[in-house]
């Protein structure tokens, strides 16, 4: 297949796919590999050596919330020795915002690309406190959210979940973009139309279960994040039918850990190519200054690969307010992006464009040829731990350099 119609396909499996949470499950459930002493986090896999920071704090932190290790020093032993195996969301179909913390006991999000027949996984959002273990966080405060999620949130959800014999996603997420969202930084609107589909079947749930019903909805409509979760799921099964189409330059997704960026390619296979951080361009919380800026992982740009995120930032102009710029400075990045793209989303559209759909399929030749970076909207992790601000971070061309390389070495071409 040549290059033109293997893009074509790629794009095509990106716009066709209908996401549907399924289910809630704990990890070691419904990962496949998973295993008792696994800890999955954000990014490429390296040797445990080479993990640093606030992603090497939250690998052991998630070592300890398992109970693999007694303290954080025998975790870093464990790790260090193989006992506790550390290693990247993506090759379990899965991926983790920020650090990225997965364990076999914590739940995630099962959903099911029914075009396709891949599952996406994503787990759970903790709350709303800037201290959290995917920022790199783990003392008691941390602990008790990640019990809160485990024993209440994800207990009731998974009951209405089951009763509805599916949410479907897709829906709620093009209802979104035409409230606000961008699916990626803002999820307001998706948090609220998710929360009212499961209203019929969380009042018809075991009135005993009415107290775990009622602080279920108030952590799912407390704050604008709930829905990222299930957006990242969403846009991993959807971009995972993209994946292995021979001949196709297509990216099929991008992920940082704190050591690089990297993006994969669809006729590449599962081969990961690298580049350094990206660069930011984001408005801290008061208090904090650029110097505690800190990478730390992250694989919620999952929704850019989509064409979501920073794809359709002219749908959200909101986001101003939270991670600085401008309505015309979104617009105009949005725009700059169907140049790199192989089309517009047949679903995802953005009412100021006249509805125009998202632009989606980045393609590594028209990013090297063209010099236009993918842009992304992310959550800005502090060196010290937790949330600091959010921005816009713009990929580096290094990756996309190494991946047209390769791709030339197998395919030939110019």
């Amino acid at each position: 297949m040549n290059r033109t119609d293997a893009n074509r396909l790629a794009f095509e499996r990106l716009g066709a796919a209908e996401p549907v949470l399924v289910d809630i499950r704990p990890a070691i459930d419904v990962l496949p590999g998973m295993t008792p002493a696994t800890v999955l986090t954000s990014g490429p896999p390296m040797p445990w050596e080479r993990y640093a920071g606030g992603q090497r704090d939250a690998v052991i932190g998630g070592a300890l919330f398992e109970g693999l290790a007694s303290d954080a020093e025998d975790a870093a032993g464990k790790l260090a020795r193989g006992e506790i195996a550390v290693d990247g969301c993506h090759d379990y179909g899965a991926v983790g915002s920020l650090a990225g913390i997965y364990t076999a006991s914590m739940p995630v999000f099962v959903v099911e690309n029914r075009i396709a027949g891949i599952n996406g996984f994503c787990n759970m959002y903790e709350g709303t406190d800037p201290r959290r273990l995917n920022y790199g966080v783990y003392d008691e405060g941390v602990r008790e959210r990640l019990l809160f999620v485990q024993d209440v949130i994800a207990p009731v959800l998974a009951e209405a979940v089951r009763a509805a014999g599916g949410i479907p996603l897709k829906p709620i997420m093009r209802r979104a973009l035409h409230m606000g969202d961008e699916l990626h930084s803002r999820n307001t609107a998706a948090s609220l139309l998710f929360t009212r589909e499961l209203f019929p079947h969380l009042l018809r749930l075991d009135p005993a279960m009415r107290g775990a019903v009622e602080r279920t909805v108030a952590a799912l409509t407390e704050d604008h994040y709930f829905f990222l979760r299930l957006s990242m799921a969403a846009a991993k099964c959807t971009a995972d039918a993209a994946a292995g189409i021979e001949g196709s330059s297509v990216v099929t997704a991008m992920a940082f850990n704190c050591n690089n960026f990297a993006i994969r390619v669809s006729g590449l296979g599962g081969t990961w190519f690298t580049g350094p951080h990206a660069s930011v361009d984001a408005r801290l919380f008061e208090g904090h200054t650029e110097d505690e800026i800190a990478w730390m992982g992250g694989e919620s740009t999952i929704a850019e690969t989509i064409g979501l995120g920073g794809f359709a930032q002219a749908a959200a102009f909101p986001l101003q307010d939270y991670q600085g710029g401008s309505a015309p400075a979104m617009v105009e990045r949005n725009l700059a992006l169907y140049a790199v793209t192989v089309g517009e989303n047949p679903d995802y559209r953005i009412p100021y464009l006249g509805y125009r759909g998202t632009p989606t399929g980045i393609d590594i030749h028209r990013v090297v040829e063209t010099g236009i970076l993918p842009v992304m909207d992310i959550g800005i992790a502090g060196r010290d731990g937790g949330q600091i601000g959010a921005g816009i971070v713009s990929a580096p061309v290094e990756c996309f350099e190494a991946a047209l390389a390769a791709y030339r070495a197998r395919y030939g071409g110019a």
